[in-house]
């Protein structure tokens, strides 16, 4: 029943939350390795920087996909399971074609059949 600027923009809001903890949650694990040790000033910014990219992809990812899968049920006036992955791959070839048609369609593909598992 919400409208679909409000869908894309909760879903900007919570992947931005997502992307940050996984960001958190991978440089905390894997931080990147330099021939000398990082202190820990430097060690924080490489920290944040890695938290910001993650929030911005999965932000930018979570919006794309929410306003083009509710562009697409309202445009089909059903709320079915296809919805998801007609979003999945239009959203996959938006990112993908940055790289080139090829890329897009492979993109496009792996979008789609992560969406509908």
């Amino acid at each position: 029943a919400e409208s679909c600027p409000f869908r894309a923009c909760m879903s900007f809001v919570v992947g931005g939350a997502l992307g940050g903890f996984i960001g958190l949650f991978n440089s905390s694990i894997a931080p990147h390795q330099t021939a000398v040790q990082m202190t820990t000033r430097e060690t924080l910014i490489d920290m944040r920087k890695t938290i910001v990219s993650n929030a911005k992809q999965f932000a930018t990812i979570g919006f794309m996909f929410a306003g083009v899968e509710c562009c697409i049920e309202s445009y089909r006036a059903k709320s079915d399971w296809k919805n998801s992955v007609y979003a999945g791959g239009v959203t996959g070839a938006m990112i993908g074609y940055r790289a080139g048609a090829k890329p897009a369609v492979f993109s496009a593909a792996g979008f789609a059949a992560f969406s509908y598992a």
